[in-house]
């Protein structure tokens, strides 16, 4: 088991350990800069290029296929993050490098920086199943029913967790580290640097969650199944992470913070004006929360009567924004020390001004009320539990049949035939490890977009003319 150091050397000497350019799972070493197109850019252009990440075009951000043109999805979500998460990591290596008495390790610029945590924000939901958070909560319903719960029994705690408290954070890890372009052969080969500001959770499910909750409600979140659990090793000792004080598993990459910080931001920005597109929310429930960002609350909000609401928010937006990454960026740098230990406590928002911290939970506490429990979305999220039960229903059951043997039944010889392509492409086969077969039918569910689901489980349950 590889370990990571107890002692922690000067500031610069552990940015040169957390910025390290080596790929995992690649033998050869590579320079942080041997030319204008650095490692850490091309981490960014395999994400880009990837499958996984096409997939994201009809995945579900808030609302499940939606038919509104203009509704973020998965990928223009994650396009956005990139973009708000480079702003930020640019800014704050900026100002660390004047506060580091030796500035940033040599040949890392902020540009570095930036690139890094961009293409970590833009993996940063690649493990997303169909249906967004809907799709985890149908999953992890799904195998806490009678009879998975007898084949789970079979399995060690460490399996059991990963499936009763199923995260798609954790299929994002397995999908960069295991899956994708080279399959248990390192993955798509990232770069540590840009895999440890991926991980928001590096840690396993049982180091966050017990195996002793008989009805497993209160599900914490993590960010590695234990099939995976070497990788994160090798990954942790690359990067030279100290082990969490709260957990057995690991402190988070610094950079994974900023990447945090990106994803809130959107939310609370971005993600509330499709609300309003939807009818969900008004106007003045949203410009409320800008000026609440930007510090400026005027006493009475209308909208200005040269401007549509779009454009009204938009140049809110853009100055709520500015505010953050200075905001959070400061806030960094005074918590860098902290930060490097693996000791700060909470996200960056609770260590920046009231304004923004209001804000934030503002934004969070509307959306939950208004968006998240909106008589709409709450009749989609029930069609799509029921649509990932159905795929679950019929797949998962080839995990414990007698793999090596001939399907007998029609149905399950022509589900094999579906679910083979997939398990060629990754170099599997289903063997007599239930838990490894179990997560190779998962990899091909959850890589579905919404639409591949949707019309898949209709197909199966033997409605052709209903598809979207």
């Amino acid at each position: 088991m590889l370990t990571t150091p107890t002692s922690l050397p000067s500031p610069t000497t552990q940015w040169s350990h957390l910025l390290n350019s080596q790929r995992l799972g690649a033998a050869k070493k590579f320079n942080t800069n041997t030319s204008t197109r650095s490692q850490f850019h091309k981490d960014y252009d395999r994400l880009v290029f990837s499958h996984s990440f096409r997939q994201l075009n009809q995945k579900t951000q808030v609302h499940p296929l939606t038919n509104q043109l203009g509704i973020h999805t998965r990928l223009t979500h994650s396009l956005e993050v990139s973009s708000i998460g480079r702003s930020l990591a640019m800014m704050a290596a900026e100002k660390l490098h004047d506060k580091l008495a030796s500035g940033l390790p040599a040949g890392v610029s902020p540009a570095d920086v930036g690139v890094i945590v961009q293409a970590a924000c833009l993996a940063h939901d690649i493990g997303n199943p169909p249906f967004g958070h809907a799709g985890e909560y149908a999953i992890r319903d799904w195998f806490r029913q009678p009879d998975p719960q007898a084949i789970l029994q079979k399995l060690s705690s460490n399996e059991r967790l990963d499936l009763l408290a199923y995260e798609g954070n954790a299929q994002g890890f397995r999908l960069l580290a295991r899956n994708e372009h080279h399959p248990d052969k390192g993955g798509m080969r990232l770069t540590c640097a840009t895999l440890g500001a991926f991980m928001k959770y590096p840690w396993l499910a049982s180091h966050s969650n017990d195996d002793n909750d008989k009805y497993h409600q209160n599900v914490q979140k993590f960010g590695c199944f234990y099939s995976e659990s070497a990788q994160l090793e090798e990954l942790a000792a690359c990067l030279h992470l100290p082990r969490s004080t709260q957990h057995d598993g690991f402190a988070r990459h610094p950079l994974a913070y900023l990447l945090e910080a990106a994803d809130d931001i959107c939310y609370a920005l971005i993600d509330l004006e499709d609300g309003i597109n939807l009818n969900m929310l008004t106007y003045s429930e949203v410009a409320a929360i800008f000026y609440e960002l930007i510090g400026k609350r005027p006493n009475s909000i209308n909208l200005p009567v040269h401007m549509s609401v779009r454009q009204s928010l938009a140049s809110l937006r853009a100055r709520a924004m500015m505010r953050l990454v200075n905001t959070v960026t400061d806030a960094f740098v005074a918590n860098s020390d902290a930060l490097l230990a693996g000791t700060l406590q909470g996200s960056l928002f609770t260590h920046c001004d009231a304004n923004v911290q209001n804000g934030i939970l503002q934004a969070k506490q509307l959306a939950r009320e208004k968006i998240f429990n909106h008589p709409s979305k709450v009749r989609m999220e029930l069609m799509a539990n029921q649509c990932l039960h159905r795929l679950l229903d019929a797949f998962i059951p080839l995990a414990w049949a007698n793999a090596k043997a001939t399907p007998t039944s029609f149905e399950q010889q022509r589900l094999l035939m579906l679910l083979q392509p997939h398990l060629d492409e990754h170099r599997r086969v289903l063997s007599d490890n239930v838990y490894h077969n179990i997560l190779n039918i998962l990899d091909f569910i959850t890589g579905m977009n919404d639409h591949e689901a949707y019309r898949l489980a209709q197909e199966l349950q033997g409605h052709w003319g209903t598809m979207v």
